[in-house]
């Protein structure tokens, strides 16, 4: 059976540099916007249609998704991209040890394989800079946006698994990446990956 890490993160925390570093230092694949070209072509939507879908509700509030099309089955756009993205996650996992981030993939993966489930958060500030820097907006602007971000990811997760987004209890371990640092986080989940 595989042993997949899965990574969830607060906008900005470095998650996804989190698992790239640490699937270099296992020498394992990892997943992100592969998982979103997968779907692309399996859904024959675009990119950027599934990117804003797969892992985001329509808006801060869960009761966004009573007011989305649906389809004679009742069936919704964003459901049938979380149905595609769910089996694409499972055929991911079945090839073999990866790290995929976010995704709802720590439940997508939950007593089909083994995991390590990790929730990567930070300060703040931290995030507000590191969303300046490679977004090139103002402080304002970012902390507009890692809410909002947050928030809409969080409302997917919770519609899709009706667990909690980000509670302690859901994964095998959290951590800050502003107290520990990015390096340090890959070293903690690697660790943990090879003696699990």
């Amino acid at each position: 059976m595989s042993k997949i890490i899965t990574i969830s993160r607060e906008y900005g925390s470095g998650g996804k540099y989190i698992g790239e570093l640490t699937a270099k230092k296992l020498g394992i694949p990892f997943y992100d916007k592969e998982i979103m070209e997968k779907i692309a072509e399996e859904t024959g939507f675009v990119r950027e249609f599934v990117e804003k879908l797969a892992e985001y509700a329509p808006s801060g509030s869960i009761f966004a998704y009573a007011f989305v099309g649906r389809n004679r089955a009742g069936e919704s756009i964003e459901d049938y991209i979380h149905a595609a993205q769910r089996k694409i996650i499972l055929e991911l996992a079945e090839k073999g040890d990866c790290v995929i981030v976010g995704r709802s993939a720590d439940y997508i993966l939950k007593g089909k394989h083994e995991t390590v489930d990790v929730f990567i958060h930070g300060d703040m500030a931290a995030k507000t800079e590191r969303v300046c820097r490679f977004h090139g907006v103002s402080p304002a602007d970012a902390e507009k946006l890692l809410r909002d971000t947050d928030k809409k990811r969080s409302v997917n997760y919770k519609y899709y698994t009706g667990e909690t987004w980000g509670e302690a209890k859901n994964y095998t371990l959290t951590l800050n990446s502003t107290k520990i640092g990015i390096e340090r986080c890959a070293d903690i989940i690697a660790e943990i990956y090879k003696n699990t």
